[in-house]
């Protein structure tokens, strides 16, 4: 006789062995891919990087979806709220951790909503002035800012980005007082700074390779672990005694709270397998990146890490926005 109990576990079962076979022949269809920022910026970059090699991969399409607007919000906002299926991922830089600390009110949870999963690559974060500067070496620009305290400019691509950490770690580390000149993207920020209207920023590498490469900028020194094959000869701030914690923004594959593990591990697997490729490689560290490869539980520690000690800064420094 079939009883209640014995009909419940019976569709339970098949509940079970349905998801079991959902997850065993992932991807079926396209794969979305969402960006919260524009195409052809550093983000975007990762996307486009792996986007063939993964189709080819997982013989599905990816689907890239910039959803630029709000420091990646509306973007991590439309993550939050999709299926945990594997057919809607992230690539989220680092601001999806420094939100945490500077927005007051967020559309979701930047812990409990998300599961992470692979983490890229990182574009350390460089002090840069502008090609006629007067200052030649970052000692220089830290003795004209003692001698003026809050006299000079610094730019940045907008309040509680990633160049505003760094600038406010910076500033501690080293006693000055500067004046913080916030834009609205990094293309602004650094306009100004090649023009001389403002005298220096720190800015994500990956962003500013161009007018570094045309002479545009004239990098000062680096702001991540260690110095960059791109920028030859140039310091790090910890070289110099200036060191201050990583402000490198990283790259990841983040996806909604509840992703099933197989998938996690298979779309870790096998990004970690691209990274590893050397065209691949090349072409991250071409555009001054440093590759992380990081999985699923060091990618979640490093979110956590980095959620605790931004708020800690934001605090300090007053960064927040409403």
């Amino acid at each position: 006789m079939i009883t209640r109990r014995s009909f419940a576990l019976a569709a339970a079962g098949v509940a079970v062995a349905g998801t079991a076979r959902a997850q065993g022949t992932w991807p079926e269809k396209p794969v979305r891919l969402i960006i919260g920022y524009p195409a052809g910026g550093p983000t975007d970059f990762g996307g486009r990087l792996l986007q063939d090699p993964l189709s080819r991969l997982w013989g599905q399409p990816i689907v890239i979806e910039n959803r630029a607007g709000a420091s990646q919000i509306i973007a991590t906002e439309a993550v939050a709220r999709s299926p945990a299926d594997g057919y809607t991922l992230f690539l989220a830089a680092s601001t999806h951790a420094s939100n945490a600390a500077v927005y007051a009110r967020l559309p979701y949870d930047t812990l409990a909503d998300f599961t992470p999963i692979v983490n890229l690559y990182a574009s350390p974060t460089v002090l840069f002035v502008g090609r006629n500067s007067p200052y030649r070496t970052a000692q220089d620009l830290v003795a004209a800012a003692k001698r003026e305290p809050g006299g000079l400019a610094f730019a940045s691509s907008g309040n509680g980005s990633s160049g505003h950490f760094a600038l406010e770690m910076f500033r501690r580390k080293v006693g000055i007082e500067v004046t913080h000149v916030a834009f609205r993207g990094a293309a602004p920020a650094l306009q100004e700074v090649v023009a001389g209207r403002v005298p220096a920023t720190f800015s994500t590498l990956s962003g500013a390779i161009g007018l570094a490469r045309d002479g545009g900028l004239r990098p000062l020194a680096i702001g991540g672990p260690r110095r960059v094959e791109v920028l030859h000869g140039v310091p790090t701030l910890d070289e110099l005694g200036m060191g201050i914690p990583d402000t490198s923004p990283w790259y990841g594959f983040i996806g909604p709270k509840g992703l099933p593990r197989p998938i996690v591990d298979r779309v870790a697997n096998d990004v970690l397998g691209l990274l590893r490729d050397p065209a691949i490689a090349r072409r991250i560290v071409d555009v001054g990146g440093i590759i992380l490869a990081e999985g699923p539980e060091a990618f979640d520690r490093r979110i956590r890490s980095e959620i605790a000690e931004n708020a800690e800064i934001a605090r300090e420094a007053g960064i927040r926005v409403e």
